[in-house]
């Protein structure tokens, strides 16, 4: 059985996505024949994430893996999250996480040590085999020390995963990868989560939600590192949308207040606002099951047209509801427009206003794109065929 060390800097649990995408790859490489220990900072958690006291349960994965806290200098709470302070405390942490990995690989075995973090790689490839070295590549930087940094990883690691295709054809052009090392691998979902679903009505009893309103929905962050994620267009849009509902599930609640303000400023009503804030992962897919229309409106920049393959397109595919989506390279390979997904053009609140209102008096329309998107889910972009697909191409590259 290989073991498989998966690298990670976040704290857990996290409110953030790429906790949920750690921990199910973890079980899915498990599942696939694995020795899976998942390396995270021992950090300061916030809220009511600090009182969670099983991740497994929380994430609604199997415990198939271990966890291993790795001491680091945490001073985030002691700075407010987007001042100067908050930089110097990543710093900190960073160095002291390497610091004390470096110590520990020294000392550990493995097949695989397996990271998103370009400095965690950097590190390890001065101390393991090259082809023991897996790079899971989340982020392209332009210019600068990013850059300088991703490109000795490139050159260092056995094996590269570009969460898409985009994203690989921009390290093989750009960073030199070899054509050999990398695969385009998209992000999935879990399969289990997605069984036994409830209906739509079931759903909207279970979370308190009006069964006769039309529910457009978005799950998730709001932003991404410090980037808005599209949901102003969103309001705007439904405000030509008559008695259309706009339902949020994630936070950061501050970005939900200042969406519901703009909501009322549009002359909607308070209660066809439907805010649920953080939930818990593993309860996730009832809230998409309780929407009509699952909305992804991510702006034309960089990161989400090439760089970035969400969580939620494949949650809302394995949901079976229809999907209205921005239409960006970054995704265009797993949904296709009238088939499978709405894709709209980006900024343009006219055609998700049209997009929205046709969704809304076209429920065979609705069913046809959701039932799909399902097929196309459980065909391609579960956890397990994803985990068995990377492991095949590192021990091939």
């Amino acid at each position: 059985m290989p073991k498989l060390v998966y690298i990670s800097l976040m704290r857990l649990p996290t409110e953030k996505a790429h906790g949920l995408q750690i921990m199910q790859n973890c079980e899915a490489f498990a599942e696939a024949g694995c020795d899976v220990t998942l390396w995270v900072a021992r950090r300061w958690n916030t809220g009511a994430l600090g009182a969670v006291a099983d991740p497994f349960a929380y994430y609604g994965v199997q415990a198939n893996f271990r966890l291993r806290r790795i001491p680091c200098i945490d001073l985030f709470p002691f700075f407010a999250p987007d001042g100067i302070g908050a930089r110097f405390a990543f710093y900190v942490l960073l160095v002291s996480y390497v610091v004390v990995a470096a110590l520990l690989l020294t000392f550990t075995h493995a097949d695989i040590y397996y990271s998103r973090d370009e400095f965690v790689l950097a590190l390890a490839s001065r101390l393991k085999a090259r082809r023991s070295l897996a790079y899971e590549a989340h982020q392209f930087p332009a210019v600068g020390r990013g850059a300088a940094l991703q490109r000795q990883v490139v050159a260092r690691v056995g094996s590269l995963i570009a969460i898409t295709p985009t994203l690989r054809d921009d390290l093989l052009s750009q960073r030199n990868a070899d054509p050999a090392r990398v695969i385009a691998a998209h992000d999935g979902f879990r399969r289990s989560r997605f069984r036994d679903l409830p209906s739509r009505n079931d759903a909207r009893r279970q979370i308190g939600w009006p069964e006769g309103a039309f529910i457009v929905g978005y799950v998730g962050r709001l932003r991404m590192i410090g980037l808005d994620k599209g949901v102003a267009v969103l309001v705007e849009a439904l405000a030509a949308v008559d008695d259309a509902c706009l339902a949020l599930v994630g936070g950061p609640a501050e970005m939900a207040e200042a969406l519901r303000r703009r909501w009322l400023a549009l002359g909607l009503p308070a209660e066809r606002f439907l805010f649920a804030g953080q939930v818990p992962p593993a309860k996730a897919p009832r809230y998409l099951r309780a929407f009509d229309v699952c909305a992804m409106p991510h702006p034309p920049n960089r990161q989400f047209s090439r760089y970035t393959s969400p969580l939620k397109l494949f949650e809302y595919m394995a949901a079976g509801r229809a999907i209205a989506a921005s239409d960006l390279p970054a995704w265009s390979d797993v949904v296709a427009d009238g088939e499978s997904a709405l894709l709209l053009p980006p900024d343009d609140i006219a055609a998700w206003s049209e997009a929205i209102n046709l969704l809304r008096r076209d429920s065979d329309l609705r069913r046809r794109l959701g039932e799909r998107a399902r097929e196309l889910a459980l065909e391609r972009y579960a956890w397990d065929i994803r985990a068995r697909r990377i492991l095949a191409h590192i021990r091939s590259a």
